[in-house]
């Protein structure tokens, strides 16, 4: 029997360990990275320093009004719950407030975490969406690989090249997509890493085709048909996402939609939560009502 499902109940429930528990995390994302002021963040933050808005019980003194207060860099991270496994697993429960003698190694290991849990992310759906074949051991294999990894300990965490290990992942994810794609009837051209910052894709039919790793800041997205449309690592900053069917894409993630821009009418994946600061119903577009100036000759 086949373990794919398109339960929306069931696809969102695989994952639920994969979601940030920010109240059994020590605030590391707010401390470990570094961040440098730009539209993303309104100040420069040294690595392994306390942000100023971290609050004694590890929130965020901001957290609801992080766009407004420019810090929308914030908003859209997602540490895949590597932080709460770092916090309550890695170090038992520990931090590096309470045990400053840790504080390196948990930093450190919470910068490897966040990466194996986004890899297992991607795992977690492909065996979620896969049909039965012999491609689906494999992934099992991988997954359970990866699980025994964020289950080390710090010392050998340290050790881990998460970025060749994603590179080691990679051509089996691949190998998913291209399963998963071959089922779509008349698929769009492949656009894999194509620079499309501001493209004009609105009413777009890419269903079917690999955007992985492709560059669509600002791209106009509007109506789009995304449907089983491989969208791993695919930068969608400040994209137009409104009215785009989303839902049946692959491999998209929460900071992904975070980053851009929906609406209402724009469908998610189950996995995913609709980014609270996209309109809950869709306003008819503007037309500018001035009149069209003539040129002075």
């Amino acid at each position: 029997m086949s373990d794919r499902t398109d339960d929306p109940a069931r696809a969102g429930d695989e994952r639920r360990d994969l979601r940030a528990d920010c109240g059994n995390c020590a605030g590391l994302c707010c401390v470990a990275p570094a961040f440098a002021a730009s539209a993303d963040f309104a100040v420069d933050k040294p690595a392994e320093q306390p942000c100023h808005n971290l609050l004694d019980d590890f929130r965020c003194g901001i957290h609801a009004d992080l766009r407004e207060r420019g810090f929308p860099g914030c908003a859209v991270f997602d540490c895949f719950g590597a932080g709460q496994h770092v916090t309550q697993v890695t170090f038992d429960g520990r931090s590096w407030r309470d045990t400053p003698e840790i504080a390196s190694s948990m930093f450190t290991t919470f910068a490897v975490m966040r990466q194996l849990r986004e890899i297992l992310w991607y795992l977690t759906e492909a065996l979620a969406l896969l049909p039965e074949c012999p491609l689906r051991e494999e992934l099992d294999h991988a997954r359970r690989r990866t699980e025994r990894l964020t289950d080390a300990d710090a010392e050998e965490l340290a050790t881990v090249d998460a970025a060749a290990y994603r590179q080691e992942i990679s051509p089996l994810l691949t190998r998913v997509s291209e399963t998963m794609r071959a089922e779509v009837g008349d698929r769009a051209s492949d656009r894999r890493g194509a620079e499309l910052i501001e493209a004009k894709l609105r009413g777009a039919k890419l269903r079917g085709a690999s955007l992985r790793g492709s560059y669509l800041l600002g791209a106009d997205l509007r109506g789009a048909d995304l449907h089983r449309t491989d969208l791993l690592g695919a930068d969608l900053r400040a994209a137009d996402l409104r009215g785009a069917l989303l839902e049946g894409s692959l491999f998209l993630t929460q900071p992904q939609i975070e980053a851009a821009k929906g609406d209402a009418a724009t469908t998610i994946p189950p996995a995913l939560t609709r980014p609270a600061h996209w309109p809950t119903s869709t306003a008819p577009e503007r037309t500018s009502s001035r009149p069209h100036r003539r040129r002075r000759r």
